[in-house]
This record gives structure tokens, sequence and C-alpha cells, in this order.
């Protein structure tokens, strides 16, 4: 079975659904390979024909604006699908997406899926909760744009990036996003994002250590994204 049935993606997505012989199908049918550090898994606009099963790294997803800026909509970690949306509504791919570390990913082919729809109801509940679970985080985050300040968004990023990524050994956030894409998941200039990071060093919230970033005060960072 390749594992299937032990992997990570499958206890955290609406591939648990699956029962034994569906998951042989699965381990026959994907395809393993390794993504590196600034490549693409698809980008927008490009037929997928299936989905993708994050096993290990990090990547983004994200969009190019009218001004030719990234605007990174989400980022995403080991145990996640992609590409379930543009698969169901039959659609190109409507962001783009890349590896921020080294990725290792399955992808599973549409027959594949479509077949598990039309043979386990649950599978298809589970995609359809997903799909619409990616939704409603899209509209807070559309919210949020419009209702909170630029300092903010970067005290809820940073917060964000702790919680689901972690910290290294030396106490910094594991995933070390560049002050561009920072800026593109924020929504603000890459300037703006320094200067506010420089302001959060200065008033003991962050450390930076080099390009990378140490919380100090998370419970001020909280107190801040919140209000």
């Amino acid at each position: 079975m390749n594992k299937c049935d032990q992997c990570i993606v499958r206890q955290l997505s609406s591939l648990k659904a699956l029962n034994k012989e569906e998951i042989i199908k699965l381990a026959n049918s994907k395809t393993t390979y390794k993504v590196k550090k600034g490549e693409a898994l698809f980008e927008e606009g490009e037929v997928t024909n299936g989905v993708f099963c994050v096993k290990d790294g990090v990547g983004k997803l994200s969009k190019l604006s009218a001004n030719g800026k990234d605007q990174i909509v989400k980022l995403v970690k080991s145990g996640e699908l992609l590409g379930q949306r543009s698969m169901i509504s039959n659609e190109p791919a409507n962001l783009t997406a890349k590896a921020i570390a080294d990725m290792e990913v399955c992808f599973i082919p549409k027959t594949e899926i479509i077949n598990f729809f039309n043979s386990n109801n649950q599978f298809s509940l589970n995609m359809m909760q997903s799909v619409c679970e990616d939704l409603k985080e899209s509209e807070n985050e559309k919210i949020a744009l419009v209702q909170k300040t630029v300092k903010q968004r970067l005290a809820e990023t940073l917060l964000h990036l702790h919680d689901e990524f972690g910290e290294d050994t030396d106490k910094t956030l594991k995933v070390q996003l560049t002050r561009e894409e920072l800026a593109g998941i924020i929504g603000t200039a890459t300037e703006s994002c320094i200067r506010l990071l420089s302001d959060f060093n200065k008033s003991n919230l962050i450390e930076l250590v080099g390009k990378k970033i140490k919380l100090k005060d998370v419970r001020a960072l909280k107190k801040l994204a919140d209000n």
C-alpha cells in the first residue's frame, strides 16, 4: 500500500473516509515527487486534473494582482490536500501553488477521485466540507483585510506562523518567509512591512535575528491582533 494507510494526509483530510480496498486503489494510482523551494506545483490558470497531497514541507497559495505583486492567500503544510475546488468545479486553478520549503507531494488523478465520489458517500461529504472550510477561511481573510489595520494583520500572521509551524531550536519561527512574502500575506508594500517589523522589534514584541524572526511577547501580539 506504500504506506498510504499510515500517511498524515490520510489521517487529516477527506481521505480518512476511504476503506482498505480504496486505499489500495489510491496507492496504485498516485505519483510521488519532490518539489524544491521556489518551484511550482501548479500555476494559476493551469488545469490540474487531480489533487495534490502534501506529505512534507511548506507551500504557499498565491494570486498575481493587477500590479504584478504576489498576494499570498494561504500557507499549506503536511496533511493538506490541494486542487480540490478546481477539480470539483471543473475549472483551471485559480491560484498558484509554490514550495516555500522543500516539499514532498503525491498526485492523485481526477478519475480516481471521481470513482471515490461515486462509491463513498462519507468521502464526498468530507471533501465538500473541506471546500466549504476553505471558502469560510477565504471570507474571513477578506473581512480581516477590510476591518483590521496592517499592524494587526502582521501580528496575526506572525502568531499564525508560530502556532501552525512552530519554532526552530534557536526559538525563531520555523517557517521563515521573505519580507516580500510577509508583505504579500498582510496586503501591503514590502517597505511598509520592513518598517512595521522594525517597530515591533523596538517595542520588544519580536526580535529580529538577521533575516529570522523570534516572537518575544506573544500575549502582547495577541492583544494587538484582536483589538
